[in-house]
């Protein structure tokens, strides 16, 4: 492990003495995120300016609603553990577009190091200190915005589980991203394949009760990306929905599992790139 982080540090450094080198195309790239970032929440804001609260209808009553600072508050904690992952194993990406459709694994086979570790520790997206900071934002400013009594029921009982599952929710974004890359392997490219999994997670930003049995069963059991943002942000808010959290520690180590045995036997199909 030891070795491992100490890779992962050089490879830090040398990513950021490669930005200090194009710093314009980092700062266009940062805004561009920004931008796309505040067209959203101010949509969200349109919306709530018509309607008082998000609410959850069975047989024409409410059952339950959402506000506009509770909403904020999960798109902004939804941006967490995505960003994180972003930050740390984002070289993913680069494996299913175009690492092994240009024959560039052949190198990660040679060196004295797991394929999977070095691929993963490879690169550093700086960029996505936008995700945390919008998260962050967004989480401190709808609590700054929420009634206190809100506030007063956030206790150290459901903060520290949402700390303890908090690598497992990021090892849900990683371990997608690792076997819809690893179907590469097979098939030289399949970066399309791992965006439309990945963009799934635009379905987490909201309540999961608001969609229909198809969707809200998909974005918890099969591509869990609710189990990174809506449920664990709801239990902190309200103490609620607790069972998600050891569905959220059990589905990131299936997944992890399921990416392993796919990365593994795509090594073994791996055929490089000679015509």
């Amino acid at each position: 492990m030891g070795r491992i982080l100490r890779l992962h540090s050089i490879f830090i450094k040398q990513d950021l003495k490669k930005i200090m080198e194009y710093k314009v195309d980092f700062l266009l790239g940062a805004v561009g995120f920004l931008l796309t970032q505040a067209v959203q929440i101010l949509c969200l804001g349109i919306i709530f300016a018509s309607i008082p609260a998000l609410c959850y209808m069975v047989d024409g009553q409410v059952v339950d609603f959402w506000t506009f600072e509770e909403v904020l508050f999960i798109y902004g904690f939804s941006l967490i553990p995505k960003g994180i992952d972003h930050l740390l194993y984002d070289n993913l990406w680069g494996l299913g577009y175009w690492i092994v459709d240009k024959g560039d694994f052949d190198k990660y086979l040679t060196r004295p190091l797991d394929s999977w570790i070095y691929v993963l520790c490879e690169k550093f997206c700086v960029d996505a200190f936008g995700d945390l900071i919008v998260g962050i934002a967004l989480i401190v400013y709808s609590m700054c915005a929420m009634p206190a009594e809100i506030l007063a029921n956030m206790s150290a009982w459901r903060i520290i589980p949402i700390v303890v599952i908090m690598p497992f929710a990021i090892s849900i974004f990683t371990s997608i991203k690792t076997g819809t890359a690893a179907i590469s392997f097979w098939t030289k490219r399949s970066g399309h394949i791992t965006h439309m999994c990945y963009m799934t997670n635009e379905f987490a930003k909201y309540p999961a009760k608001i969609y229909n049995t198809f969707v809200k069963t998909f974005i918890t059991y099969v591509l869990p990306f609710a189990l990174t943002a809506y449920y664990p942000a709801i239990y902190l808010l309200r103490g609620e929905e607790w069972w998600s959290l050891p569905v959220t520690v059990g589905m990131a180590v299936v997944l992890f599992l399921i990416s392993q045995l796919i990365w593994r036997r795509g090594i073994n199909a791996y055929e490089s790139a000679g015509s």
